[in-house]
């Protein structure tokens, strides 16, 4: 539904958001916290609410090392309704074989954008008894996604019948030490194969700025679009528990400040998000946001509208179809219903 789209010139994939990247404008994606659940309306019901304001929608592999609905599944479930899903890959859980099975089929289900991550170690989560695997990093997984969509191989050398046209992502974080080394490392991650990254959380916009400028020094963002990552911090103890207990990510003295001093703490914490990406949309060689909203993705479509970054264009959202609800009455009626109709009545019935 709505995707793929027709193939264009310079373009690796089928999705939109690449299409909103290549044309020049400031593109928004978002993360959706994958349900602990089997049931589809539990990840429906999560994704509608980014309906009209988001480009993408990350489907997160167990962030954190803890388990919940997969990547996968979660690809599968949005693609069927029409969403743009970016599919992150962790090498943490699977080996090269079941990751570039997992490509093919993502690619098949319509997925256009991939996200390569290594992944935390298997201690930061709630089943530290687990066995991590680590076959393949971030840099090898790059490479592993760009032989099979460029080369149409497997890593075995093994040719693909019909290879995946994706769009490559991976993950930077321009606030973890050594600082100097991180631009360069950015470089490193493009020469594997990618097109796009989505920061950490961005607190501290000078230090941002900073690795932009370098990043620029180096040509870098004339070879891969880079997304900020931004926000909304639900306490000044919500963020001082983050400082302390989440590796890579730099919150300054003054934002727990700032929050401390605020009557409505939550309310602060989303003005600040809309203040940081009012910040860093200025900042040349910034491309987009990644909205990150855990646990407040209710606030998402506001801090996208009330930060103007979209300037009136609206991303796709999800229209409901005219025979939707046939369908939904057709079903009803057939699983429901105590009138029994023969397969010739039912073809009859049809026509």
């Amino acid at each position: 539904m709505h995707l793929p789209l027709e193939p264009l010139p310079g373009h690796t994939s089928r999705g939109r958001l690449e299409r909103v990247l290549r044309r020049g404008e400031f593109a928004v994606t978002t993360e959706l916290n994958p349900p602990d659940s089997a049931d589809p309306e539990d990840v429906y019901n999560r994704a509608k609410i980014f309906d009209g304001w988001v480009d993408a929608i990350n489907a997160v592999d167990a962030s954190g090392a803890n388990c919940h609905m997969s990547s996968v599944g979660i690809c599968a479930l949005l693609t069927r309704m029409g969403y743009a899903p970016i599919m992150q890959i962790a090498c943490r859980d699977r080996n090269r074989i079941a990751i570039q099975g997992d490509v093919l089929g993502g690619a098949a289900m319509g997925v256009a954008n991939m996200l390569c991550l290594t992944g935390d170690g298997v201690q930061a989560g709630d089943q530290p008894g687990a066995k991590p695997v680590f076959d393949l990093d971030c840099m090898s997984l790059l490479e592993t996604c760009r032989i099979m969509r460029d080369n149409g191989k497997f890593l075995s050398g093994r040719k693909l019948t019909t290879p995946p046209q994706l769009f490559l992502g991976a993950a930077i974080n321009p606030f973890a030490p050594p600082i100097d080394f991180r631009p360069h490392r950015l470089g490193k991650k493009i020469a594997a194969g990618a097109q796009f990254v989505q920061s950490q959380y961005c607190f501290d916009v000078p230090m941002f700025r900073t690795y932009m400028q370098k990043v620029r020094d180096l040509g870098f963002t004339e070879k891969c679009f880079i997304l900020c990552g931004v926000g909304p911090l639900a306490s000044a103890k919500t963020a001082k528990w983050i400082r302390s207990n989440v590796p890579g990510i730099h919150i300054p003295d003054a934002i727990i400040k700032r929050l401390e001093g605020a009557q409505d703490q939550k309310k602060e914490g989303k003005q600040l998000c809309i203040d940081i990406i009012n910040e860093v949309k200025e900042i040349s060689g910034v491309s987009g946001v990644h909205v990150m909203a855990y646990r407040q993705e209710e606030y998402v479509a506001e801090i996208v509208d009330e930060s103007g970054v979209l300037k009136g264009r609206q991303p796709w959202k999800r229209e409901i179809r005219r025979d939707d609800q046939m369908v939904a009455d057709r079903l009803d009626r057939i699983l429901h219903d105590d009138i029994t109709e023969t397969q010739v009545d039912m073809v009859k019935t049809a026509h």
